[in-house]
């Protein structure tokens, strides 16, 4: 019994003294990613309602389930919306969970979505009900559909049907009777009505593919015909003793996207329409159609080397389909645009103004992005944002303004503005100086209040309800005290924003996170965090996060920079020099910029690590490659090895027709330099990444066999791009990342 109690006697002693080792200032990755001590809160999902005077929101009531809350905007007084107890279903003792909610169109229901299931990036399956505030009654939508079968419902303008997508077709159903009328009957995996494929999804940012007209008589909707699209096999190696194969209708660079046509279907007989649009199916794309009145729609139609916009009105009475406005560049017409101060994935819809008589639009036709007001009748461009600065996105408008977010001066930070709708005077900045960094908002109807979210470098975000025009806080809805206490608590880094100048004559713009304890007379090891694609800017102004943190307080000075191509507010000409030159253009200017870097006093050219994900993670390839001279270590996570397999929308839309320009593809392709490896090489990627595919780092690897490099790779089972489901996968990725950096590029000053 002795032997058995003196070893455990041992352990425990061990462990009190490791315990008392550890410094509390310190980060380690079990605190960040495998504890709640860090945890930072975000705001629960709200939706204006009466114009923006008031907004609803999910809160937990007495009994922890949640409930719908309403406030007053103004006073911030609150009343409960639709209690708990009125969310229990019928023989159900919880109340259902609100994942979100929208408002019928005269505020009379709520249309809540609940239980839902992943269908690629995004839970967009699910079950919807609907809360009745007349009758007070709870019922389900589509209740005899298997459970988390449900897409997109919302409801006619008349306030009498929902209509949603199940199996790839479109059903309507009445609230007072419960009658559900099928709408379209050929829906397959191949014939996709009322939804997306996959690259729509995943490049247009398409999921919800139909529109009720303004009078609830019609619903618009998208048909993609995916038949002729090749199927990618993803392979599941874990959950059975067999393989079981994943099918992804997935189009590859070069290969035609699927034929999409858009149907006006009579919600009361089912007759459909197909509105006949011009120019081929399957070399021409739809992103965007959308109501103007009940008589009026327009659809977006962009060519398949994405540089030709149309804009068409169609009316359905007459079956009238006319050109309304075109757009074009050498280069691609962007439809949305990324930017750190956008809310994400939108239905790339056209701003309405002016009661229905114009649209706005975002163009690059001159030296800067700036918008301009679209006269729906006779197609007269009207400037609104006038000056030499770029328009980062749009936010909202009312009757009089379009609000904006732009930075003239700083294109790592972002701000609101507005201007007038009449095309006159000039923009007003309305976010306080001292609120310098990223600045998000989500706006009222009414342009009088905003949520408004803001962080920079050194400050977690916060968000606040403001009223405009003067942006006066009326109430911090997210504060996140604890984590910024626990931040205070920890060693912190110093920041810095900077320039360098390349022998190209090229000005890169960087962020840089010196190590915590810093001596200038020391030399620190450098890790330079790469994107470098039009997709994405790194160098700016948010909130840095506690890995980036954690790295410096190890030694090592992280960078970020940003390169020609990168979304940067520095103009079109910066922005779109990267056509036909991805993974050249980009990784030639960080190389450069590197070497000026480099040129530091306390750099250390000899340890020199570069990382990154996705365009990342094939930016980190290009540079080990092409100049093994400046980097030494590099990780790259979910990487695209060779262009000629990635997916025909993003591909095309920066890269043109391999058909016509394969030499372009093939020099910009990492795949092709692997030859040149030198340094420390580690690859990592989701062996069931529907994004990037698996078979990039298999292509990769081959490579690198035949040419004798040595590398560690590794392999995630089951992950996608994301590298996150399964139990510690966070966790252990990240400690692979940091076991590889600090044994192949030591931290700290000499």
């Amino acid at each position: 019994m002795k032997k058995l109690i003196f070893p455990v006697f041992i352990f425990l002693s061990t462990l009190s003294f490791a315990q008392e080792k550890i410094d509390p200032s310190l980060l380690t990755l079990d605190r960040i990613y495998n504890s709640s001590e860090f945890r930072q809160e975000y705001p629960q999902p709200t939706q204006w309602i009466e114009g923006g005077e008031a907004y609803a929101a999910v809160e937990f009531s007495e009994t922890g389930q949640n409930e719908l809350v309403r406030y007053q905007s103004e006073t911030q007084k609150k009343s409960v919306f639709i209690p708990a107890k009125k969310l229990i279903p019928k023989e159900k003792e919880e109340a259902i969970n609100i994942e979100s909610f929208s408002l019928s169109p005269d505020e009379s229901k709520v249309l809540i979505f609940t239980n839902s299931s992943r269908v690629w990036r995004a839970n967009t399956k699910g079950d919807f009900w609907v809360y009745d505030f007349k009758t007070k009654q709870l019922n389900q939508i589509g209740k005899d559909f298997p459970s988390s079968s449900l897409m997109f419902a919302k409801f006619s303008a008349d306030n009498r049907f929902v209509a949603y997508v199940h199996n790839f077709n479109l059903y309507k159903e009445e609230f007072k009777t419960g009658k559900v009328t099928q709408l379209t009957f050929d829906g397959t995996r191949d014939i996709i009505n009322g939804t997306f494929d996959w690259v729509y999804e995943e490049e247009f940012g398409c999921r919800d593919g139909f529109r009720w007209s303004p009078d609830g008589k019609q619903i618009a909707f998208w048909q993609l015909d995916a038949s002729e699209i090749g199927t990618f096999y993803m392979i599941n190696n874990t959950d059975s003793i067999y393989s079981q194969l994943i099918p992804l209708q997935y189009p590859k660079v070069g290969e035609a996207p699927s034929a999409c046509k858009v149907g006006v279907v009579n919600s009361k007989n089912g007759k459909i329409n197909w509105i006949p649009v011009p120019g081929g199916e399957k070399e021409n794309y739809i992103p965007g159609i959308q109501w103007v009145s009940k008589d009026l729609l327009l659809v977006q139609q962009i060519n398949r080397k994405q540089n030709h916009l149309k804009v068409w009105k169609y009316k359905p009475s007459t079956k009238n389909l006319s050109l309304l406005y075109e757009e074009t560049e050498e280069t691609w017409v962007d439809l949305s645009y990324p930017d750190v101060s956008s809310a994400g994935w939108s239905e790339n819809n056209l701003n309405i103004v002016d009661k229905g008589k114009a649209f706005l639009r975002m163009t690059e036709n001159d030296a800067w992005r700036k918008v301009y007001k679209i006269n729906i009748e006779t197609g007269e461009k009207t400037l609104l944002t006038k000056g030499d600065y770029d328009v980062a996105s749009m936010f909202a408008f009312t009757d009089q303004r379009l609000f904006f977010s732009a930075s003239p001066n700083n294109s790592a930070q972002r701000y609101l503005y507005s201007v007038g709708l009449e095309g006159k005077g000039d923009s007003i900045r309305h976010t306080p100086k001292e609120f310098s960094g990223i600045n998000r908002y989500k706006m009222a109807p009414n342009g009088r209040y905003a949520i408004h979210s803001h962080s920079n470098a050194s400050t977690p975000n916060t968000v606040r309800l403001v009223k405009l025009p003067d942006h006066r806080t009326i109430k911090k809805l997210v504060k996140n005290e604890k984590f910024k206490t626990k931040l205070k608590n920890i060693q912190q880094p110093d920041i810095e924003f900077f320039t360098v100048k390349t022998e190209d004559g090229i000005e890169v713009d960087g962020r840089m996170i010196k190590p915590t304890n810093f001596d200038k007379t020391k030399k620190y090891p450098v890790l330079f965090y790469v994107y470098g694609e039009p997709w994405g800017q790194v160098g700016i102004d948010n909130f840095v996060g506690l890995w980036n943190i954690m790295l410096a307080q190890k030694g090592y000075v992280v960078i970020a920079m940003d390169n020609r191509g990168t979304p940067c507010l520095k103009g079109s000409e910066w922005r779109k020099s990267i056509y036909r030159k991805v993974g050249i253009i980009n990784s030639r200017d960080q190389a450069m910029a590197a070497k000026e870097v480099l040129k530091w006093s306390f750099i250390d050219a000899d340890r020199t690590a570069v990382w990154g994900w996705s365009g990342g993670g094939s930016m980190t390839l290009n540079l080990l490659f092409r100049y093994p001279e400046i980097y030494k270590t590099g990780m790259s996570v979910a990487p695209v090895s060779d262009q000629l397999v990635y997916d025909n929308i993003y591909q095309e839309r920066y890269m043109g027709l391999p058909q016509e320009n394969r030499e372009d593809f093939v020099e910009g392709s990492p795949v092709t330099y692997a030859k040149n490896l030198e340094g420390n090489l580690l690859l990592v990627h989701g062996t069931t990444d529907d994004n990037v595919h698996y078979q990039s780092a298999e292509l990769l690897i081959n490579e690198l066999i035949k040419h004798n490099k040595m590398f560690q790779m590794m392999s995630y089972p089951g992950r996608s791009h994301g590298i996150y489901e399964g139990a510690g996968t966070s966790l252990h990725l990240r400690n692979v990342l940091l076991n590889f950096l600090t044994q192949n590029t030591t931290p700290g000053g000499k």
